[in-house]
């Protein structure tokens, strides 16, 4: 099933599930920002809709409803996603709705909601950058089926601190920040590359690797 077909079941579910304003607020919510994120960032992420509820309503400190863009459901935590647009949530805001919306997402994080917001231009002109970051967000909490061993524990360890650093990847780095040995460093390093998921940098004379870069391959494992 292709995107189009998947977003239109999607909606169809959640509005057959609804009634009065909740229904109402899907229908007139639900436009060009929602869909986008939809299409650019959640169904490249996942392929699916499955856990994620749009136009989701919660009540705020004063009692009042307030719908969020998207909540997910996991096992672990309750994601709310908010797709702001410079427009309405910046040059357009007065004082006071500025201070709601801050006491909002305080009020929503003190209810056990993570709460997160991209861009509306970074949703249509820069997906791959949300994905990325959505991926290390979720990562956080979505259980791994097995076991891992303590090698491949700290291979992955290593593919998050590279995704969180401004550069490729250097050896010390990663013996610094997990107090190992510099081999054990090189020997996780190697795994990684033998596998395609980080890339060797040589030097200047091509004599020796001075770095490690994470290809996407690694990203799609977090």
């Amino acid at each position: 099933m292709g995107f189009e077909q998947a977003h239109e079941a999607f909606i169809a579910q959640h509005l057959s599930a609804r009634s009065g304003e909740r229904r109402g607020r899907l229908e007139r919510g639900h436009r060009e920002a929602e869909k986008l994120f939809c299409k650019n960032v959640w169904w490249k992420l996942h392929g699916h809709f499955d856990g994620l509820h749009p136009e989701y309503e919660v009540r705020d400190w004063r009692g009042l409803s307030y719908f969020c863009d998207f909540v997910w459901i996991g096992p672990a935590v309750k994601l709310v996603i908010e797709i702001k647009g410079f427009g309405p949530h910046v040059r357009d805001m007065d004082r006071q709705k500025y201070c709601n919306e801050l006491n909002r997402e305080t009020f929503l994080t003190a209810m056990g909601y993570q709460v997160v917001s991209f861009a509306y231009d970074d949703v249509a002109a820069r997906p791959e950058l949300c994905v990325t970051l959505l991926r290390l967000l979720l990562s956080r909490f979505q259980a791994q089926s097995s076991h891992l061993g303590m090698d491949k524990l700290l291979e992955r360890e290593i593919i998050r601190m590279a995704a969180t650093l401004p550069n490729s990847l250097r050896p010390v780095d990663i013996v610094q920040h997990f107090r190992i040995g510099h081999r054990t460093a090189l020997r996780a390093l190697n795994a990684l590359c033998k596998a395609g998921l980080f890339t060797e940098v040589r030097g200047p004379k091509e004599s020796r690797i001075v770095r490690y870069e994470a290809t996407e391959a690694a990203w799609r494992l977090l």
